[in-house]
């Protein structure tokens, strides 16, 4: 399949996509930061550069969108253009995901997940929901959490 739009116009749009301060991160964020929690964000020295990392609570989390990250969700859907290269880039980024969680549990951080389908789309989560469900985890001894659309 061909692509729709001319090389400049492609290279424009996906320059926009963020890799951190987006929409979803940002709403988390605030309503984290509204009930009392404080954090840091993006820090270089842990493995993956957690979006959020709350040293109080010895836990990170990562807001992931479903595209970059392979999420298999009603959100993903593997290109048809060019399927080999983002097949490999969307692997590649699983895989680092994967060891990143992997180093930072062995290092005695617990890791949230929260995917980007629990935030929008038709599969979504009420926000009070899963805004509480990030604080009661925060507050608890519980190693993992992974926030997902109803599926």
């Amino acid at each position: 399949m061909v692509d729709t739009v001319s090389p400049e116009v492609r290279s424009r749009m996906m320059s926009g996509i963020r890799g951190k301060d987006t929409k979803p991160e940002i709403v988390i964020r605030k309503a984290l930061h509204a009930a009392g929690f404080r954090y840091r964000l993006h820090d270089r020295r842990l493995p993956g550069k957690p979006d959020m990392v709350f040293p109080k609570y010895r836990a990170v989390l990562f807001i992931h969108g479903c595209f970059w990250h392979g999420h298999d969700c009603h959100l993903f859907r593997l290109p048809s253009t060019r399927a080999e290269f983002w097949k490999a880039k969307i692997e590649g980024n699983v895989a680092r995901d994967r060891a990143a969680t992997e180093q930072l549990q062995t290092a005695g951080w617990r890791v949230g997940t929260v995917w980007e389908c629990a935030l929008k789309g038709r599969e979504k989560l009420e926000f009070a929901a899963v805004a509480g469900q990030l604080a009661d985890w925060l507050r608890s001894d519980g190693s993992a959490i992974e926030l997902r659309g109803a599926a």
